[in-house]
């Protein structure tokens, strides 16, 4: 259940995020998904993994020791899952990199999604989400 001031939360932790580099285990796609719902919800469904890991395998194996093939996965496992058309601002979104094709964890905005860079927060459109997350 969202917080009274949700939208107010949310709004300062993505400017938080947009001056924060990136960084494994400390604000990565999973941790920065994890920090929206954090601010929305008031509970941080990644709390036990942060500042746990400093690779991208060292993030899939404590994953996979809690029981999760990946972060797509253990948001699934916390969040009820929604049609991407269904998705409303602060819901998570999982996202296709259009050149990669690789899966990453953002927060829906509108028609954008944000998603966290390594060279910082950046926007795609909601049509890069193959699923989605109420929060």
């Amino acid at each position: 259940m969202r917080v009274p001031d949700w939208k107010v939360r949310l709004s300062d932790y993505v400017s938080a995020c947009a001056r924060m580099p990136y960084a494994l285990g400390q604000h990565d796609c999973a941790l920065f998904a994890a920090g929206a719902v954090a601010a929305t919800t008031g509970d941080d469904p990644a709390a036990a993994w942060r500042g746990t890991y400093q690779t991208k395998e060292g993030g899939l194996r404590a994953l996979r020791r809690a029981g999760h093939a990946d972060h797509i996965a253990a948001a699934a496992a916390v969040l009820e899952e929604i049609h991407p058309a269904f998705a409303a601002m602060g819901d998570v979104a999982c996202v296709a990199d259009p050149v990669t094709g690789q899966l990453a964890l953002g927060v829906v905005q509108g028609e954008m999604v944000y998603v966290l860079r390594e060279d910082g927060l950046g926007l795609l459109p909601r049509a890069t989400m193959t699923r989605a997350f109420r929060t």
